[in-house]
């Protein structure tokens, strides 16, 4: 579902792809080539909540409250970013929670289950872990800074081939 709320209209690239059952709902700005997945919450009526180019934001996270996805971020599974900032290549790992004015540095990673709280910066390149979350070492490179390449194709597959069979 893609609503307005109180005449903010979200903003959907012609390239992205939002799922079907995902809920988009006021000053949402969603940019070329990213993607949104099942049962996504995106809430923009305190704060706009953007994504950036090949940002990818996974089954069942909830963005609300001034929200940056940078260019080929992942947003994990059941994720929480709540008016926080995801750099780059940066990952939110699965059920994480990244709480008020926190920055995820470029090509770093929050561990899943993990919990970002209020003011944190994640270090550019580094594994953040544990709750509260805390630098584990610094990372090069990993599989994971590419995620967002996999889900911008993944991404194409799913609008080429979908198809409501009820």
């Amino acid at each position: 579902m893609i609503r307005s709320f109180e005449g903010a209209e979200p903003e959907v690239h012609e390239s992205a792809y939002v799922d079907p059952t995902a809920v988009v709902i006021g000053d949402v700005t969603i940019g070329p080539d990213a993607s949104v997945w099942p049962n996504v919450t995106l809430r923009g009526d305190h704060g706009n909540i953007t994504l950036a180019e090949g940002a990818n934001v996974q089954d069942n996270a909830v963005l609300h409250e001034g929200v940056e996805i940078g260019p080929y971020a992942t947003v994990g599974h059941t994720a929480i970013v709540h008016a926080a900032t995801v750099e780059e290549r940066a990952l939110v790992g699965m059920s994480a929670t990244v709480l008020d004015q926190s920055v995820v540095g470029e090509k770093a990673v929050v561990g899943a289950n993990s919990l970002v709280t209020e003011g944190t910066d994640v270090e550019v390149g580094t594994l953040y872990a544990g709750s509260p979350a805390a630098k584990i070492k610094d990372i090069d490179d990993t599989h994971w800074t590419e995620a967002g390449d996999r889900y911008v194709e993944l991404s194409r597959r799913h609008m080429a081939g979908s198809e409501r069979l009820d």
